[in-house]
C-alpha cells in the first residue's frame, strides 16, 4: 500500500487540477483565435508594406533611369547636331573665330561644361564654363608651345582679353584620341577638375567629324557636369534616412542624395571616392553589403531587390543597372530603411498585443470562478481517492446534489474494496513476471556470449599454438644443420683454396709428369674442376643464406618466444607472412601465378602481439589468395601501407578477384560462417582475426567489396597500445 501510495504521488506531479482542466481551454482557445487574426494582420499589412516599398522603390528607380537618359543624351545630341553642320558645311571648322562663337550660344542654350573641336591639323576650339557659370572661349594652334589661349567673352560671344596662355596637344588627350580609335560617338572619359571656389566632376562625349566628302576632319566633344546628377538625386521625395546613389562598375561614385561629395579633396588634389568610402556611413554600409552579397559590383547584370541588415537595422534595396548606345555602364541603387514603412504595423500589433491579452486577463477571471463551482465536489472525490491510495481503503464519498456526481459516489464506495484486492494482485503478479523474465534474458546473453567467446578462444588458441610450434620445431630443426653446413663451407672454402695452390706449386717444381698422373688430370679435367668448385662452393653459399633467411622469416612469422606487445616492423611480418604463402603465388594454373603488388609506405615501429598480427596477415591473403584461384583472370594481390597521422597507420589488402555480394560481407566476420565447401575452411579466420584487431589491439578491420570489383580489407592500427582505450579510427569510403 506504501509503494502505491508513492507511485500516486508521483504520478499527480505530471497531472493538471481540474480548475486548469477547465480554464485553459477557453485562454488556448481565445489566444489562438485573437493571436491568429493579429499575425494574419501583422502578415497581410507585412505583405502590403513590401509591396508599397516595392512600388516606391521601382518608381524611384524609373525616375533616376528617365532622368539619365533624358540628362545624358545632350552631349551626344549637341555633337550630332554640330557634326551635321560640319558635315553639310553650315559650320567651317578652318574659321575658328566664328567657331568659338557659335560654340559659346549653344552653352548658353544646353546645360554643358564644354563644348569643342579638335582637329587633325593640331588646331582646335572651345567653349567652357570653367567656373560653373561665365563661358570662356579656348582657341590653340597646331604648335605644342605655349600655342593655346583662354579668353573672356562679353555678352554677345566676343572675345575681349586673354587670361590664359597653355600648351596644348591634340594628340596627348584621351579626349580627343579615343572617338577617333573607335571611330564613332562615345563616352571617352570621367574626369574631375578643381575650380579656385570648387571641383567638378564632368563626363565627356566625343565623335569623329567628316567634311561633304566623308574625309575625317577631326573629333568634336562636349563635357556635361555630373555633380548636376547629386542635385537630381537630393531633390527626390524619397524620405527621411532613405538614399539614392549613382556608381561605375569599378566602384566608383558618380552622384548621390546625400549632402557627402563623391570627391575629397587633400593636400589642395581632388580625388573621387569609392562608394564603399563615402563619408555617408549608410551608402558606404549599402556598398560594402552590395559588394559582399555579389562578389563586387561587376557581376550585376539585371535588377535586383535585396533586404539587407547592417547598424542594427533591415533596409530594402533596389540596384539597377543603367547603359546607354555610348559606353556607360553605371548602377543605380535605391535604399530604403524598413522602419519608414513599418510603423504603423508596429503600431497595429501593439493594439493587437493589448487586446489578446486583455482577453486572456478576462478568460482567465470567468474560468476561476466556473471551475471553482464545478472542481469543490470532484475535490472531496479526490480525496477520498488519495486517501485509499495511501493506505487508507475505508473511504465513502457523501452524496451532493448533482447527479452525476451521486453516480460516480456510489461506483466509488462500491468498488473501494474490490479495488484494494486487485491492485495487490495485480502488482505481485507483475513484479515477480517482471523479475524472472529479466533474470532469465540475462542468463542467456551471458551464457550465449560466453559460449562464442569460448568457441573462439578456443579455436585460436589450439591454431595459434598449432601453427607456432610447427613453424617453430620446423625453423629450429633446419637451422641447426644449415647453421653447420654454412660455417663448414668457410672452411671448406680455405681447403680447397689450399689444395688448388698445392696442386699449382706441384706442376710448376715437376713439370715432368707421370703418365699416369696426366692421364688421370685428363680424364677428370683437372683444370675445369679447380674452376668449377670455387662456383659450386659459391652456390652452396648462397644456398645456406637463402634456407637461413627463410628460417628467419618463419621464426619472425611464429614468433612463440614473444608473449607480450612489442614495437616491431609491419613491413617484416607482411614479408615473412608472404614468404610462407610462396608456394601459393608460384603454384601452377593457367593464369600465370599471383602478383603481389606491394606499395609500402614509410611506417614507423607498431606496438602489438606480432605472432597474433602476422596471423591477422595469414588469414586475409590466403582468402585474398582463394578468391583470386576462383577468377578466370590474371591474379593480382595489392598490399598498400601509410600513415594516418602521428597516432594510426593503415594496412590494405585488395584482389582482384569476383568480389562478394552484400548479404555475405555483412556476415563474414561471423564465427563459424564460410561460403567455402566443407572440409575447406572453419569460418572461424576472419572472426579470429577481427576480435585480435579490434580487442587485442584497440584497432579496426573492415571489409569493403561488390561483386565484379574485387575486394579490400582495411587494417587500422595505433602506432602507441593504449589498452582498454577506444578507438577514434575513420574509414575511408573505397
Amino acid at each position: 500500500m506504501n509503494l502505491f501510495h508513492k507511485n500516486y504521488n508521483s504520478l499527480s506531479i505530471k497531472v493538471l487540477p481540474l480548475q486548469m482542466v477547465l480554464i485553459l481551454p477557453f485562454l488556448l482557445q481565445i489566444f489562438a483565435v485573437v493571436g491568429l487574426v493579429g499575425y494574419l494582420s501583422f502578415k497581410n499589412g507585412e505583405k502590403v508594406v513590401n509591396d508599397l516599398a516595392d512600388q516606391f522603390m521601382t518608381r524611384t528607380t524609373s525616375q533616376v533611369a528617365l532622368h539619365l537618359n533624358s540628362y545624358l543624351s545632350i552631349p551626344h545630341t549637341v555633337n550630332q547636331i554640330n557634326a551635321d553642320a560640319i558635315s553639310m558645311g553650315l559650320l567651317d571648322v578652318s574659321d575658328r573665330q566664328q567657331v568659338g562663337k557659335y560654340f559659346w550660344k549653344q552653352m548658353q542654350a544646353y546645360d554643358l561644361s564644354y563644348i569643342g573641336i579638335g582637329l587633325i591639323t593640331g588646331e582646335g576650339v572651345g567653349a567652357a564654363r570653367y567656373d560653373g557659370t561665365n563661358v570662356t572661349i579656348d582657341e590653340w594652334s597646331s604648335g605644342t608651345v605655349n600655342n593655346g589661349s583662354t579668353y573672356v567673352t562679353d555678352n554677345q560671344g566676343n572675345r575681349t582679353e586673354i587670361i590664359n596662355t597653355y600648351d596644348w596637344n591634340n594628340s596627348a588627350e584621351n579626349w580627343y584620341t579615343e572617338p577617333l580609335k573607335v571611330g564613332k560617338p562615345i563616352w571617352s572619359r570621367i574626369f574631375i577638375w578643381d575650380d579656385a571656389n570648387d571641383a567638378f566632376i564632368s563626363a565627356s562625349a566625343g565623335r569623329p567629324i567628316y567634311n561633304d566628302q566623308n574625309q575625317l576632319l577631326g573629333m568634336i566633344g562636349a563635357d556635361i557636369h555630373l555633380l548636376k546628377l547629386s542635385e537630381f538625386l537630393a531633390r527626390l521625395d524619397i524620405g527621411k534616412n532613405s538614399h539614392v546613389f549613382i556608381i561605375e562598375r569599378n566602384g566608383l561614385l558618380i552622384a548621390n542624395s546625400s549632402t557627402a561629395k563623391p570627391y575629397t579633396v587633400e593636400k589642395s588634389e581632388t580625388t573621387r571616392l569609392l562608394a564603399v568610402d563615402s563619408p555617408d556611413k549608410n551608402i558606404q554600409g549599402i556598398s560594402k553589403n552590395i559588394q559582399q552579397t555579389f562578389n563586387g559590383f561587376q557581376s550585376i547584370t539585371k535588377p535586383q531587390k535585396l533586404q539587407l541588415n547592417w547598424s542594427g537595422n533591415s533596409h530594402y534595396v533596389h540596384i539597377l543597372p543603367w547603359r546607354d548606345e555610348y559606353g556607360l555602364d553605371w548602377l543605380v541603387v535605391v535604399c530604403v530603411p524598413e522602419n519608414a514603412f513599418m510603423a504603423q504595423i508596429n503600431a497595429n500589433t501593439r493594439t493587437t498585443t493589448l487586446l489578446c491579452l486583455g482577453a486572456l486577463v478576462l478568460a482567465i477571471i470567468i474560468g476561476y470562478f466556473t471551475s471553482h463551482h464545478i472542481a469543490r465536489p470532484i475535490l472531496r472525490v479526490n480525496q477520498a481517492t488519495q486517501a485509499m491510495a495511501s493506505g487508507n481503503l475505508n473511504q465513502a464519498v457523501d452524496l451532493t446534489n448533482i447527479q452525476e456526481l451521486n453516480t460516480l459516489a456510489y461506483s466509488f464506495n462500491y468498488m473501494a474494496g474490490q479495488l484494494r484486492d486487485s491492485f495487490t494482485a495485480l502488482e505481485n503478479s507483475k513484479s515477480e513476471l517482471e523479475n524472472r523474465v529479466e533474470e532469465r534474458t540475462i542468463e542467456l546473453k551471458n551464457a550465449f556470449v560466453e559460449l562464442q567467446r569460448t568457441q573462439a578462444q578456443v579455436i585460436q588458441s589450439e591454431k595459434m599454438s598449432s601453427l607456432g610450434q610447427l613453424v617453430a620445431g620446423v625453423a629450429h630443426e633446419i637451422n641447426n644443420p644449415v647453421n653447420f653446413i654454412h660455417g663448414n663451407i668457410i672452411h671448406l672454402n680455405e681447403y680447397v683454396q689450399d689444395l688448388t695452390r698445392m696442386i699449382q706449386l706441384y706442376q710448376e717444381r715437376y713439370p715432368d709428369n707421370d703418365p699416369e698422373v696426366e692421364e688421370l688430370a685428363a680424364e677428370i679435367d683437372l683444370d675445369f674442376l679447380i674452376t668449377d668448385l670455387q662456383k659450386m662452393l659459391s652456390s652452396m653459399k648462397m644456398g645456406t643464406e637463402r634456407i637461413r633467411t627463410i628460417v628467419l622469416s618463419l621464426r619472425n612469422f611464429s614468433r612463440m618466444d614473444e608473449a607480450e606487445f612489442k614495437a616491431v616492423d609491419i613491413h617484416e611480418g607482411i614479408e615473412s607472412t608472404l614468404l610462407i604463402l610462396q608456394y601459393r603465388l608460384k603454384k601452377n594454373r593457367e593464369s600465370g601465378g599471383i602478383s603481389i603488388i606491394r606499395e609500402y609506405g614509410n611506417l614507423p615501429t607498431i606496438e602489438c602481439y606480432p605472432g597474433q598480427l602476422n596471423q591477422v596477415f595469414m588469414n586475409i591473403l590466403v582468402n585474398a589468395m582463394d578468391a583470386v584461384d576462383e577468377s578466370h583472370i590474371p591474379g593480382e594481390i595489392t598490399i598498400t601501407t601509410k600513415s594516418i597521422d602521428s597516432q594510426w597507420i593503415e594496412i590494405v589488402i585488395a584482389d582482384n578477384g569476383e568480389g562478394i555480394s552484400p548479404t555475405v560481407k555483412d556476415r563474414i566476420f561471423d564465427p563459424f560462417f564460410t561460403t567455402k565447401p566443407t572440409g575447406k575452411g572453419t569460418g572461424m579466420g576472419l572472426a579470429i582475426s577481427y576480435r585480435i584487431i579490434m580487442e587485442k589491439h584497440h584497432g579496426k578491420l573492415d571489409c569493403f567489396s561488390h561483386p565484379g570489383e574485387g575486394t579490400q580489407f582495411i587494417i587500422q592500427l595505433p602506432i602507441k597500445q593504449d589498452l582498454g582505450g577506444p578507438t577514434n579510427a575513420v574509414f575511408p569510403t573505397p
